[in-house]
């Protein structure tokens, strides 16, 4: 969804972070059936796969790419850490009505032309529907989330430090200069590139921004009311969530793959373009154009476009170099 938030003085003042593990729950049923958003996370697909369970398919048909998602499942955080129990009473004291504006939101899309055979079990009775999705998410949290929640947490808040400081450094200018390559201000305007356009007046509401594990390459604005605006977007750092063990000393790995090559592939825990590891490194884009194909051509990396954007990401391959030469399997990703 793009769009833009138009918030007031006040709203500025009242800019806040949160942490949701309800968030996470729905993210990372997403990230189990899209192959895009797996290639950060196989260890722990790997050791949840076997418990996913088909029974996610409801909440799958919810999830469309493009289209618009459900915002009840995931009501924003009043606090800065929700408690997932609150969460899922927050779901199941959603009012009919709105459920039912949802679902048919999203199911009834035309461009996804659902059979009513489909979208019908569903819509039938909304009441139903919420209280069953609220049974279905407090499933998938225990076999999903909750074992690794330690970790995902520990990120999460790693990086609203960052972020709150680049905030109290540099104001929202610095804050927003590199939160996702699809959000930028323009005036007073925070506008969010999409295929779709909404728009969402501040009245002193505030913005709650939620760092995601489970959400790159996406960014999720949060715009239709009731539901307190927010944008939710990827955490800083993905590429360390499921690596153990000490990585390589710097010396060793860049007499394997030269010192240049190897700053840039230690520097990708997050995927990035050619451009922006230019400027972090003061190299020419030039330059880390030929490095980066160099390392995706041994296999390394992997190329993924985002809109009119190139960003290279680590590969398996390539984590498991930084990881001391472990692949990733299940032992990696221990609670």
């Amino acid at each position: 969804m793009a769009g833009r938030f138009l918030p007031g003085t006040e709203d500025l003042m009242r800019i806040r972070f949160a942490v949701s593990p309800l968030w996470e729950t729905l993210a990372a049923v997403h990230t189990l059936g899209t192959p895009q958003r797996r290639s950060y996370h196989l260890p722990w697909a790997r050791a949840v796969e076997a418990h996913a369970g088909s029974d996610l398919a409801p909440l799958r048909l919810l999830l469309p790419r493009p289209g618009f998602v459900p915002d009840f499942l995931t009501p924003v955080p009043e606090g800065p850490v929700a408690d997932i129990a609150d969460e899922i009473a927050r779901v199941r004291a959603t009012p009919p009505e709105q459920v039912d504006k949802e679902l048919r939101a999203c199911l009834l899309d035309p461009r996804r032309g659902l059979a009513a055979r489909v979208s019908g079990p569903l819509l039938a009775d909304p009441a139903a529907t919420r209280d069953r999705l609220a049974d279905l998410l407090a499933a998938c949290w225990q076999r999903l989330v909750r074992p690794w929640w330690g970790r995902v947490r520990s990120l999460l808040e790693d990086d609203i430090v960052v972020r709150s400081r680049a905030l109290a450094e540099g104001g929202l200018d610095r804050l927003f200069a590199d939160l996702h390559p699809d959000v930028r201000r323009e005036g007073e305007a925070l506008l969010v590139e999409g295929p779709e356009h909404t728009e969402r007046v501040l009245a002193g509401e505030g913005l709650v921004l939620m760092p995601s594990a489970f959400l790159w390459p996406e960014l999720t604005p949060i715009m239709a009311p009731p539901w307190q605006p927010a944008l939710a977007y990827p955490a800083r750092g993905v590429g360390r969530l499921w690596g153990e063990g000490a990585d390589p000393p710097p010396g060793t790995l860049a007499r394997l793959i030269g010192r240049s090559r190897a700053r840039l592939l230690t520097a990708l825990d997050e995927p990035a373009t050619t451009t922006a590891l230019a400027h972090a490194h003061g190299l020419s884009p030039a330059a880390v154009s030929g490095h980066l194909t160099a390392l995706r051509d041994a296999g390394l990396l992997e190329t993924r476009r985002v809109g009119r954007r190139v960003f290279y990401a680590r590969t398996p391959l390539g984590q498991a170099l930084l990881n001391g030469g472990s692949a990733g399997g299940d032992a990696g990703v221990r609670p």
